[in-house]
Formats: structure tokens, sequence, C-alpha cells
């Protein structure tokens, strides 16, 4: 192995005058590679401060060299094009090396794309709550977590459901608003086919909402907000949160079923998630919420919506009460004492 300390052993012998068949000999290698070391320069490099990083060796030009300017220019005018693209054009213009090196350089001039900066909005106490849904497994079945958040506040609600309907949405809203106690003016969803049938906005048009979650909000008073779309991170107040149920609430704990499920989430929301200094606002949920938000909700509705299109969804399959069936005895009898009774009664009719 030629190591370090071989070349340097050589350069001191050399310098000492000693014959290079001898210093073959001291090195236990051949003549050859004494020979093969001088005529490579590598008793030029400097071995004063401890062995190169790598083996250092004088380099010629790249077979690559004369393209690199093709592939600047390329990437210049078309930013996307890929290696392969750019391999098979050099190939063409004569380039004689292999594709990995030319990948190598791609992925080191290929122009990156500015990063869009996303801008973290504040909301006004009042004004918007988000929606949104998170899919978990249990040992029972799949379950989806319904989560809402003030947006001001960060006061958070949250319930699983074992569909994502718009049913479901309907119900977890109005759970979510005797909550807080109040409806804020708007609510912010991301592209929920339950409440978004298409958006064009895109392409200059507009938003089109399911007609009867229309009627829903306008029956509690608040307006429908959806995030554009490829533009949920503009919701971020409720995906983080849904992170923050993964960890903090679902993980490590163990459930009975459903019922139990959403009875620790009431427990959780009462004693941690809306009890803790949160990261954003470094303030207390609950006290944010019933200090500057409470009071300035939208009063709730007299009543729950009730749609004239679809029934409503309250008790899910598994919860329906099974109907109790009671045993009716009958007595039995045989014919010839019907007759009698039939007799009997003529006998009566007769004498009235």
């Amino acid at each position: 192995m030629y190591g370090w300390e071989r070349l340097v052993l050589l350069k001191h012998l050399l310098e000492e005058g000693l014959k290079k068949t001898a210093i073959a000999e001291r090195l236990g290698v051949s003549r050859r590679v004494v020979h093969h070391w001088i005529q490579t320069g590598q008793l030029e490099l400097d071995l004063s401060n401890g062995a190169p990083s790598a083996r250092q060796r004088l380099r010629g030009p790249s077979k690559l060299e004369p393209y690199k300017e093709i592939i600047r220019t390329r990437l210049e005018s078309y930013p996307e094009l890929s290696a392969i693209r750019l391999f098979e054009e050099c190939r063409a213009a004569g380039y004689p090396g292999g594709e990995s090196q030319l990948r190598c350089f791609v992925r080191q001039v290929r122009p990156r794309p500015p990063v869009e900066e996303v801008i973290r909005f504040e909301t006004p106490a009042g004004l918007q709550g988000q929606v949104d849904f998170g899919e978990f497994r249990f040992p029972w079945g799949k379950r989806f977590a319904f989560l809402f958040v003030l947006g001001y506040s960060r006061l958070l609600w949250l319930q699983f459901y074992p569909r994502q309907t718009m049913q479901t949405v309907m119900r977890g809203l109005e759970d979510a608003f005797a909550y807080c106690g109040g409806v804020p003016l708007e609510l912010l969803f991301d592209q929920m086919k339950a409440v978004i049938i298409d958006d064009k906005r895109p392409g200059g048009g507009k938003l089109f909402e399911n007609p009867e979650f229309l009627r829903f909000a306008n029956h509690w008073g608040f307006r429908i907000r959806a995030c554009r779309p490829y533009r949920a991170k503009t919701k971020g107040k409720v995906e983080r949160p849904i992170h923050y149920v993964r960890r903090n609430f679902v993980y490590g704990r163990e459930f009975l079923g459903d019922a139990d499920l959403n009875a620790q989430a009431l427990t959780w929301l009462a004693r941690t998630a809306n009890m803790r200094v949160h990261g954003t606002t470094h303030e207390v949920p609950r006290e944010r919420f019933e200090r500057d938000e409470q009071a300035i909700l939208l009063p709730l509705a007299p009543r729950p919506y009730q749609s004239l299109v679809i029934s409503p969804d309250r008790i899910t399959a598994g919860q329906l009460p099974r109907p109790v069936f009671r045993e009716i005895s009958v007595e039995r009898r045989q014919l010839a004492a019907y007759a009698q009774l039939s007799e009997r009664a003529s006998e009566g009719v007769a004498r009235s």
C-alpha cells in the first residue's frame, strides 16, 4: 500500500543521497515503484502537514470540460432540461465521457427557482375559524379526526367520526360552535368536496360551493372561504394541530372504542391542548379566547340546521339501539273447544 509514511520516508532517503535500489530495499518495494512515485510527482505534494485527505494526484482537464459552457448556456435558457437530454446533446457534439460525470455537473450548475416565501398572517379576534380532517387508524378501524381551530386564539376542538361526509362536517361544526359558544364570521376550508364543488379561481373564474352546505352556512351566519388549489399552506393554523394531535394525543394512548376515544379527546382539550402556552401567540388559547374573542363571536342559531335534502346522521351504524322484542304467550286449544265456545255465544245471542 502506497501510504503517506512511505512517501515521506522516500523523500527523506533521496535527500540523504541513497540510490534508488537501496531505497527500494528499505521500503520493501520494487525499483519500478520508486521510479513511478518520482515520475508522477507525488514527492512534490505538500507532505509536511500530515497525510492528505485523499490521495492527491496531478489531474489533467476532464473530458467534460470543453462541454460545460454548452450545458450552462442550455440550462440558463431551459432550467428544467433533464440530465439525460443534456447528455444526448453533448454526445451529439462529440462528448466522449460518461453520464454520471455529466449528471454531477448538472446538479451543481442547474438554476434553482426561488423558494416561494410563505407569509404568516394573523386574523383578528372572531374573524376566522379553520376546518380540516386527519385520518387515523385504530384496532377497530379507520377514523377521521375533525379539527376546528379559531384563528386568533388557537382554541381547538377535536372529535373522531367513522366517515368523512357532509353530515359529519355539519355535525362537527355544530358541536364546535356549541363548544365555543358562538360562530366566527368566516370558515376557511381546504378543497373539501363536501364544501367546494369546483374552484375556477386560478383561471379567473368563481368558487362553486355545495348548495346544501351553503344553506347550512346561511343558517349559522358564517361565510365560506376556501384555500386556493395547491396552496394548503394558507391553512397552517389547523394543519399543524393535526400533527400535534397525532404526537401528543393519539400516540402512546390506549382507547377502548369510539366513545372512549372521544371522551379522552374532550379531557385532553380541557387539560392540555387549550391550556398549554401556544408556540406562536405565547399565550394560553383558553385564556386568550375568553379575554379577547368569546364575546365578539356571532351568536348561536336558535336551533340546529334541519336539512331538507339529506337525512340526519346523528347516530352512526353500530350505535343504533337494538329493538326489544317481548314474548307473547298464546293459549293453544283443540278445535272442539272452539266449537263449544261458538255454540255458547249463539245461545247467548238467542236469549237476548
